[in-house]
């Protein structure tokens, strides 16, 4: 395979240019053995070269490696200089009123290394550059960009991605009050990107002594604020406390959570000893993510070994939360098998307890939920369960479903609680507006306390809320094909023709959010509302040759126990269905 001259120039102009010594020497050993007509290497070589990893609402995420299809130092420099020089035009157009940002980063590999480059980028363009003072959850950059009135705010992290991938996550503040960035502030932040790209990274000012180091006290600040927002008053300091497993998942979650912990006077935290210290290698998860096969097992270990009533799991950056407990057998026995609360089961717990506390603040004054401006409002995204909007008006309040991704969730006016399917919660919007899984995790432990003095688990809680609400059950459908193409295709053939049932159950409403007259509810995503409640949303996935079905059922009648088995069947019956329709 011969390399075209174009190329060749391109990926020598990057070797010299790499302040890197590593991802240098790995390119200029991938470009010897491409031109030594190694196939493998020179197709590695173009791909690497094929444009750039392309910045959305969600930043960079990639794995970290040379070129710029890939997470490196001379990428992250090119990042930051498109996104001063989107700053510095809000400045002058008067959208944001201190030029000063904060930079925060994880215990990934060179997360740190990349926090410096853009902090040092930030000081050379003449702002105010505040780096994060070590390895910190997510949740506390975003809490540091409202706290310090910061303009903006950057996190170093890939968040559950693989271990050999990084990424760069980006805040606004002023207006956005925190939030991460949507439309079209993305799109613009991405031509700035494009347009310094084509200066040598070595011309960009940088300024090492005008980067402000921030003390501990950010994290103490972060600290004492979420224990603010979080914790009940009633239920501090409880005789009787569960024994409770956490693992950070070797990354950033352990200190601020233990400290948290300690000082809120709740339960003390076993810990998992092989997964306490961050590591960026993270030797004993191939990928640490809750989610997936196998991520909880030396939890699990370590649960029965001490004889814990649950565990307390976050991913390496400690925005996402995951509870598991021990199962429970006919006779409501505990059992040695362990199961983790899916992201809609602890969703409607937390968006439970949000409500009943916004009920009971109101009924204090005297005041009707309903009759408050903005009205409080409980939110989730459009493939969670939409068992949130049954608890709002059960309680009067105000019920929003967003696009995926906290930068829609968190900007829910009214907000009280807000979650997605994928382990998701923010329970404090008034003091961070991402997803945060250190306060939920306190949220979680206030519940699974109080329940433990009554002899009780979030189980029972669960079976509470399906007597109160239905008996709510979700699952995927995962599809996977050779090609994006095909994906497409897929979900058009879908779309051209939709279905009028699935099994015996039929539609009785469809929408195409491809067409929502709402722009920030528009998306490739259909959505089948069935008879009696249930929900079909169909979506290609954004970043794999994936279509991902996601299935929610509701069943009203009977006992809890007649729900939920009636529930799981209804599951089944659809999953099967949505089989026998794609022919999968």
């Amino acid at each position: 395979m011969t390399l075209a001259q174009e190329l060749l120039t391109r990926v020598r102009e990057w070797i010299a240019a790499d302040p890197d010594p590593t991802t240098a020497s790995e390119l200029q050993a991938l470009l010897d053995q491409a031109l030594g007509e190694d196939r493998a290497a020179a197709h590695d070589l173009t791909q690497r070269f094929s444009g750039r990893l392309k910045f959305g609402t969600a930043g960079l995420r990639a794995e970290l490696g040379a070129g710029p299809q890939r997470m490196n130092r001379v990428v992250v420099q090119q990042t930051t200089a498109g996104f001063v020089k989107f700053l510095q035009l809000r400045f002058m157009q008067g959208e944001i009123a201190k030029k000063r940002v904060v930079i925060g980063f994880d215990a990934r590999k060179n997360s740190e290394i990349f926090a410096r480059d853009a902090a040092e980028i930030f000081a050379g363009a003449g702002f105010d550059a505040h780096l994060l003072p070590g390895p910190l959850p997510t949740p506390v950059t975003a809490f540091a960009v409202r706290h310090l009135n910061a303009a903006a705010g950057v996190m170093i992290t890939a968040s559950h991605n693989p271990p050999n991938d990084n990424g760069y996550k980006v805040y606004l503040g002023d207006a956005d009050a925190g939030s991460q960035i949507v439309p079209p502030a993305d799109d613009l932040i991405a031509e700035f990107i494009d347009e310094v790209a084509a200066t040598p990274i070595s011309d960009y000012p940088r300024n090492a002594d005008g980067v402000q180091l921030v003390g501990a006290e950010i994290i103490y600040a972060y600290l004492r604020a979420t224990a603010q927002s979080v914790l009940d008053a009633e239920q501090q300091g409880a005789a009787v406390h569960p024994k409770l497993v956490y693992t950070a998942m070797h990354g950033v979650g352990t200190a601020p959570t233990v400290s948290l912990f300690a000082a809120a006077g709740l339960p003390e935290l076993e810990l998992v000893p092989e997964q306490v210290e961050p590591d960026g290698t993270f030797p004993t998860v191939a990928f640490p993510n809750p989610e997936e096969p196998g991520a909880l097992d030396l939890a699990i270990t370590r649960a029965r070994l001490v004889g814990a009533d649950a565990i307390i799991a976050h991913d390496p950056d400690a925005d996402r939360l995951a509870i598991a407990l021990p199962e429970r057998d006919a006779n409501g026995a505990k059992t040695d098998r362990w199961k983790m609360l899916t992201g809609n089961q602890l969703g409607l717990l937390l968006g439970w307890r949000a409500a009943r506390q916004a009920a009971a603040r109101a009924a204090e004054k005297g005041l009707a939920l309903s009759a408050l401006e903005p009205q409080p409002a409980l939110a989730c995204t459009i493939v969670s369960s939409p068992a949130l909007k049954t608890v709002a008006d059960h309680y009067g309040l105000a019920y929003f479903e967003t696009l995926s991704g906290f930068k829609w969730v968190s900007r829910v006016p009214g907000l009280i609680f807000g979650f997605e399917e994928a382990l998701g919660y923010l329970v404090n919007p008034s003091i961070i507006r991402d997803k945060d899984g250190i306060s939920a995790a306190v949220a979680a432990t206030e519940m699974l306390t109080a329940l433990h003095a009554q002899g009780k688990t979030l189980w029972d809680e669960l079976d509470a809320a399906y007597e109160l609400f239905g008996a709510f059950a979700s699952t995927q459908v995962t599809v996977r094909l050779e090609s994006s193409e095909a994906v497409l295709a897929l979900a058009e053939r879908l779309r051209q023709n939709p279905p009028e049932q699935f099994g015996t159950v039929s539609v009785v409403n469809y929408q195409d959010l491809a067409e929502h007259p709402e722009s920030t509810l528009r998306a490739n995503v259909m959505r089948f509302d069935l008879a009696g409640g249930s929900r079909v949303m169909v979506r290609p996935s954004g970043t794999e040759p994936k279509l991902k079905l996601y299935i929610d059922v509701c069943v009203t009648e009977g006992t809890v126990a007649e729900r939920k088995k009636a529930a799981e069947g209804l599951l089944v019956e659809l999953e099967t269905a949505i089989h026998k329709l794609l022919a999968v």
